[in-house]
Order: C-alpha cells, then structure tokens, then sequence
C-alpha cells in the first residue's frame, strides 16, 4: 500500500522534498521549515492516508488538526501549500523510478489528501487569523482605555489645584500620555508592515539618535529610571525606512522601561564597524526565565508571566529589523537583565 511505500522510503522522500523546497525562489525556505517541518509533513500526510478508507470526514478532521499545530509552529500558509505540493511530486518521482506496485486508486486517494490538507490548513490558518485579530483589538482596546482612564483621573486632580504638575499625580498624566502614544506608534508600524509600505533612505545615525532620546529621556524619568545614551561618530550612515527603524527602537526601549527595575538604569549604546552598526539596548530586568530568549520574538510572546501588555512589541521589531536587511537577537545576563542589539548594514 501506499502509506507503507512511505513509511519506508522515508528518509529519501524527505531528502528530495528538502531540495526541492531549498531551490524554490519564494517563499523562501527557512531552516525550521526544512529542519522539523519536513519530516512533520510527511508523517502527517501517511496518518492522513491511513484514515482514507474512513472517508473524507476523517480526512479532513485530521488535516485541520494537523494544519493547526503547523501554523502554530510559525509555519506559513504559502509554506504548506508549497511543501505539501513538494512532497506529492517526490513520492510520484520515487514511485516512478522505483517501479513500485502503486495503483492508480492509491495515487488518487493520494492527490485527494494532499488537497484537503492544503484546503484545510488554509481554512484554519483563516480562522486562526481572525482569531487572532479578535483579541489582539480587544486588548489593545483595554489597553488604550486603561491609558486614557489614568489620564482623565490625573487631569482632574491637577486641575483642582491641589497637587501641581511636577507631583506624582502629573507624572501619572506623563507616563498616560506617553502610553498613549506608544500605542498609535506601535499600531502605525504594524500597518506600515503589514501593507509592505517601506521608504528606505539614508539615516544619519547621531541624527536618528536625538530624535529618539528626548521622548525616552521622559518616558525613563517618569518611571523614575535613568537613561544613559552612547553616541558613535557623526558621519556613521545607514539606509532603512526611519518610520520603521523609529518604532523598532522606541519599541525595545519602551520595553527595557517597562521592565526595568525603578531607580536603576537603561543603556541606548551604538557601535560601528566597517561594514555594520549595531544598536544595543541593555536593561536591568533581573534575566529572563530558561528557554525564554528564543521565542520572544514571536507574536503574543511576553517577558513577563502577569500577561500584562499586547506582547507584539518584540514581534513588530523582529519585522521591521528584516525588512532593513538587519538582524535582531536578546543576550540574557541572568540576575542582571537582557541586551537586546539590533544589527543594520551601514550605509
């Protein structure tokens, strides 16, 4: 049967699936993908297919599962769809040169699975997405009502005159108004990201860095910390989109705020190389939990167990460091805190 032919000509179906998916030329093949991907698509197409004689409810019931835990994994719908189309042309490559005694039957209950997986991961994914956007805009929501209830309450305190505009009560507005901001920013880039709007130009790197510092400076002092900015020479370059580049960073800062410990401080440092320039953003979270490191960078991922927050900040950095050509990674010091570096190619 076909399913067995499969399960023994495993590793040469995958090895050829593999080079098939690392010659395409979109979507690209990512090394998650080709790694662990692969081999799933595989052992769950042969579940698939030994469910056949259940019928197409079964079939079904089983791809969607099996397209849920795919997506999951941060594997995209174009990537399914390729790779399931990948893995049907080498197992009729294989039978082809291995004159295997497969019938015609098996090759059509074969093309039927292949097209209901690819059906139902890109019905999920679907769902997933709307899911997904449901509660992104409902906390978001929370989160914008939380900022402008704090807000309302500290302006009406200041405007009995009781308490002046440096107490705490107007640092309270400060850090409302600022969150506030934070927010439009980081929905602003999202948009800018998700439309593929991008204009890259040439960036002065001491430039960027004045425009940045002055609303972080406030954001540090109204959460009573202290930020520390280390410049590099004035004629450095980059070239990247500055709208994009902008909320990446305030982004990371906002973050090391958020995490910091009061009266500590956060560091924005900048070096260069030939060839690079690297911005570092170090605070002084205390470290991240074990195994943590790897995964803040996908979307609803958060530093913090209270879950308070959107947890796409880190997501956004990590999309708008790529479309700049850059790279983006975290380096936990335990019982310390995190440097998080965003690495661009100089201009």
């Amino acid at each position: 049967m076909l399913h067995e032919f499969i399960t023994a000509q495993r590793s040469e179906i995958v090895a050829r699936c593999r080079a098939k998916i690392s010659s395409r030329p979109a979507p690209r093949a990512t090394d998650l993908e080709l790694e662990h991907g692969v081999p799933l698509f595989l052992d769950q197409l042969t579940a698939t297919l030994q469910l056949a004689s259940q019928g197409t409810e079964a079939i079904r019931a089983s791809a969607t599962k099996h397209g849920h835990d795919l997506l999951r994994r941060g594997v995209t719908v174009a990537q399914v769809v390729q790779d399931y189309g990948g893995i049907g042309q080498a197992i009729a490559e294989l039978v082809r040169e291995t004159d295997a005694p497969i019938t015609t039957e098996e090759f059509q209950t074969l093309n039927a699975c292949l097209d209901e997986a690819v059906a139902c991961a890109v019905t999920e994914y679907g769902r997933l997405r709307e899911h997904e956007g449901t509660e992104r805009l409902g906390r978001l929501a929370h989160e914008l009502r939380n900022h402008l209830n704090s807000g309302l309450l500290s302006y009406e305190m200041l405007k009995t005159g009781s308490v002046g505009i440096d107490s705490s009560t107007g640092k309270v507005l400060a850090r409302s108004l600022m969150g506030l901001r934070n927010l439009i920013d980081r929905e602003l880039a999202e948009v800018r990201l998700g439309a593929g709007m991008y204009q890259r130009e040439s960036i002065m790197v001491s430039d960027l860095l004045a425009d940045l510092e002055v609303p972080a400076a406030m954001e540090a002092n109204a959460r009573n910390l202290e930020l520390s900015v280390i410049r590099i020479a004035t004629d450095v370059k980059i070239h990247a989109d500055r709208s994009i580049l902008e909320a990446v960073l305030s982004n990371l800062l906002q973050n090391a705020f958020k995490f910091t410990k009061p009266r500590t401080h956060v560091v924005l440092r900048t070096r260069a190389t030939a060839d690079r320039v690297l911005f570092e953003i170090e605070d002084q979270c205390g470290g991240l939990p074990a195994g943590k490191a790897e995964d803040l960078f996908r979307p609803f991922e958060q530093r913090s167990p209270d879950r308070k927050g959107l947890g796409l900040g880190l997501e956004i950095c990590a999309r708008g460091v790529k479309v700049n050509d850059g790279l983006i990674h975290v380096r936990d010091q335990p019982g310390m805190g995190c440097i998080f570096t965003v690495d661009l190619p100089r201009g």
